[in-house]
C-alpha cells in the first residue's frame, strides 16, 4: 500500500561545520516538482541535491557532489520509507571540512531520513481520470451522485447532451459505471482515460 506525506516537513542539522537542511513535500506531477525546485532555488547554498518518486517514476540529482553521494541516498530513504509522490530536497552550506564519499552518503541520506521521520504519512489514494456522456435529462441524477461522493468533475454541454470528465478513486469506478449503464439503459458507459503522464 503506497503512502505519501500529509504535509511538507523540514529538518536541519550541522555535520562537521556544514549545514544540511532537508525539505520533504508531497507532489503529484513532474510540474509540481519543477515548481517546488524553482521556488526553493537558493544561491547561498553550496549544493542543492534532491530526489523524487511519483508512482514508478524516479529522478535524483547530485548537484555537483561526487556521483552517487547525494541524490541516490536521498532516493533510498524515500523508498525505504515506502513513500511515493514525494520530493526531498537537501541543501548544503559547506563549512570547510570535507566529508569524503562515505560521509556525504551518510549526511545526505541521514538528513533526508530524519526529515521523513518527522513526517506524517497518509495512505495514497489512487485516482483515475474517467469520462462519460449522458442526455440532459439524465445529468441531474448523475450530477447528484458525483456531488454526494465528493468526486471532482468538469461538465461540457454539447448539442446532444453533457460530456463529463471526472477524477475518481479506484473503488468508486465500478459502482458508478453500473449507475451510468442503469440510468442510460445501457446506452452509455464509463470510459477510463489513460493517464497521459505515464507515457
Amino acid at each position: 500500500m503506497p503512502f505519501t506525506l500529509a504535509y511538507p516537513v523540514q529538518f536541519e542539522e550541522e555535520i562537521k561545520k556544514s549545514r544540511f537542511q532537508a525539505m520533504a513535500v508531497p507532489v503529484d506531477s513532474e510540474q509540481a516538482v519543477k515548481d517546488f525546485l524553482e521556488e526553493n532555488k537558493d544561491p547561498t547554498t553550496t549544493h542543492q541535491c534532491w530526489a523524487w518518486k511519483i508512482g514508478h517514476q524516479v529522478r535524483f540529482n547530485d548537484d555537483g557532489e561526487p556521483s552517487g553521494t547525494a541524490g541516490r541516498p536521498i532516493l533510498a530513504t524515500i523508498e525505504g520509507n515506502e513513500l511515493t509522490n514525494v520530493l526531498v530536497l537537501v541543501n548544503r552550506w559547506y563549512g570547510g571540512i570535507k566529508l569524503g564519499t562515505g560521509g556525504l552518503v551518510r549526511a545526505y541520506g541521514g538528513c533526508a531520513g530524519q526529515c521523513l521521520k518527522l513526517a506524517e504519512k497518509i495512505e495514497l489514494i489512487l485516482k483515475k481520470q474517467v469520462a462519460f456522456h449522458c442526455h440532459f435529462n439524465e445529468w441531474a441524477i448523475l450530477q447528484y451522485e458525483l456531488t454526494q461522493q465528493q468526486i471532482d468533475y468538469q461538465e461540457h454541454y454539447e448539442a446532444d447532451g453533457v460530456r463529463i470528465e471526472a477524477l475518481m478513486q479506484l473503488h468508486q469506478i465500478e459502482p458508478f459505471a453500473l449507475k451510468i449503464r442503469d440510468i442510460t439503459r445501457g446506452r452509455e458507459s464509463l470510459k477510463i482515460m489513460e493517464d497521459e503522464e505515464n507515457d
